[in-house]
Order: structure tokens, then C-alpha cells, then sequence
């Protein structure tokens, strides 16, 4: 189904092109909206599709898997890292976030939506505003760290850790809070 979506709106697309070069004076708008309107439907088609695999329940609790077990491993991460920080060079920082970080952010990102389809917008809201502030805080670590900047680094690096702990422990909560109700 997601395969006709994409040739329905490859279709749009060329036949869209070659209606609006076909007359060089005057363009058939009759037959350029009906190819756009296929290409439309193409992507209401793949839509469609898309969201429904999201939905799936397999892939839903996979999802959750994948955000849970990534961010438990950013807070370990985050957490020996600052337990360290006085012995890490200030120019240090920067690499050790580059390894030890990218992979789980990036892990929860593509899986976050599964938050929202398990435990509602509101759920998904609290918890990515919580994340979000700890990666902008981790960004802010891996800037100082680029400047040598040594009390933004520990500064930082500690509030990047309350922050992902908190989005971790109200990951956790609404786990709790779905297997009572």
C-alpha cells in the first residue's frame, strides 16, 4: 500500500511536469489539478500507512523498549560523567559527549512518538519538554567544552543530569500510572 502511495505520487509529479510543459502559451490547469490532486492522495496514502504501522502495538511496545532503555543510558551516562567531571579536561567534554551520547539521543528521538500513543499528548508534552531542556543543557556542556569554558561545563553538566533524570523518572511514573489504571 505504502508502494502505490509512492507511485501515486511520483505519477503526480510527472504528470504535473509534463502538463506544464506539453503548451508552451498556455498551461491545461484541468490536467495539472488532477495530477496534483494524485499526487495528493499519494500522500495521504503514505500518511496513512505510516501512521498505522506507528500505531501498531509491536511496534509501539518496541518503541518504548528503545526510549526506556536509551534514556536509562543517557542518565548513566550523564550521571558518571559528572560524577568525573573535575578530573576531565574542560576540552575533553566535548569527545567524551560525542561517544558516549548521539546513539541513545538519537534512539529516543525516533521512537519518542510512541509516547504520545501510549500515554496520551499531555504525557508526551511533560516528557519532551523535560528531555529537551537536558539536551539543550548537554549542548551547552559540548559548547563550553569547545571554549574552554570550565564552570559552564560542571554548571551545565548538572543540570543536563536533573534533567534527564526527571524526564526518566516521569517515563517511569506513566508506566506506573498505566499498569494501575
Amino acid at each position: 500500500m505504502k508502494l502505490l502511495g509512492y507511485l501515486l505520487i511520483t505519477g503526480g509529479f510527472l504528470g504535473g511536469a509534463l502538463t506544464t510543459v506539453l503548451e508552451t502559451e498556455d498551461v491545461s490547469w484541468t490536467g495539472f489539478l488532477i495530477a496534483i490532486a494524485v499526487g495528493v492522495t499519494g500522500v495521504a496514502v503514505v500518511r496513512l500507512v505510516t501512521r498505522r504501522a506507528a500505531r501498531q502495538e509491536d511496534t509501539l511496545a518496541a518503541n518504548i523498549q528503545n526510549i526506556r532503555e536509551s534514556l536509562a543510558r543517557v542518565v548513566e551516562n550523564i550521571t558518571a560523567l559528572n560524577r568525573e567531571k573535575e578530573s576531565i579536561n574542560p576540552y575533553d567534554f566535548r569527545h567524551r559527549i560525542d561517544d558516549l551520547f548521539p546513539a541513545d539521543l538519537t534512539t529516543f528521538a525516533e521512537a519518542r512518538e510512541a509516547i504520545g500513543h501510549i500515554y496520551g499528548l499531555q504525557a508526551y508534552a511533560d516528557v519532551m519538554s523535560i528531555f529537551a531542556s537536558g539536551e539543550r543543557y548537554l549542548n551547552r556542556v559540548w559548547s563550553a567544552s569547545a571554549d574552554g569554558y570550565i564552570n559552564e561545563c560542571h554548571t551545565y553538566l548538572g543540570k543536563a543530569q536533573e534533567q534527564f533524570t526527571a524526564a526518566f523518572e516521569q517515563l517511569n511514573a506513566l508506566e506506573a500510572q498505566s499498569e494501575q489504571g
